[in-house]
């Protein structure tokens, strides 16, 4: 492993190409975007405030009400590294991540990926929304998240309505 030396000045290179940043703002102000959207198209399911993250993943939660009322959410996740959209059933707390977890994995129910553990996840059920989103059309993009994060949405409640 690098020093953090190294590593800054590598940064330092990347950040003076200017390429870094342009990309990095864009993709903020689309995320922000499909946010407002999430919020005027589905009132219902309030979106929380974006979370920004390490150049890791940037996401925000919306929280349809059925899932609410389990303290449950989902998150909307940005992969940077991989440049993926993901929808991710998410607990309020660690606590109810683990008893929600519990429930699919007893459940046998295998639509979506489910992590092996929880140590040192975030997520209790993964669903990919767009591998390699195509920015030049972000009206269908957004369309294109907008449906598969609600059929996640309706998959889940559907399936936790039964257990």
């Amino acid at each position: 492993m690098e020093s953090i030396n190294g590593y800054v000045n590598e940064y330092k290179k990347q950040m003076e190409k200017g390429v870094i940043q342009k990309a990095y703002k864009r993709l903020m102000e689309y995320i922000l975007n499909l946010r407002t959207d999430f919020s005027n198209k589905y009132p219902d399911s309030t979106p929380g405030s974006l979370y920004h993250g390490y150049m890791d993943m940037t996401y925000f939660p919306i929280f349809p009400k059925a899932l609410k009322l389990r303290k449950l959410k989902i998150a909307i996740v940005f992969i940077h590294e991989t440049i993926r959209f993901e929808a991710w059933l998410v607990g309020y707390n660690k606590q109810i991540q683990t008893e929600y977890w519990k429930l699919l994995k007893e459940g046998k129910w295998d639509k979506y990926r489910m992590p092996a553990t929880l140590k040192g996840v975030d997520s209790i059920v993964e669903c990919t929304l767009v591998d390699n989103p195509d920015f030049s059309d972000p009206d269908g993009l957004t369309k294109q998240i907008e449906d598969r994060a609600m059929n996640f949405v309706n998959d889940i409640e559907t399936f936790l309505s039964t257990i």
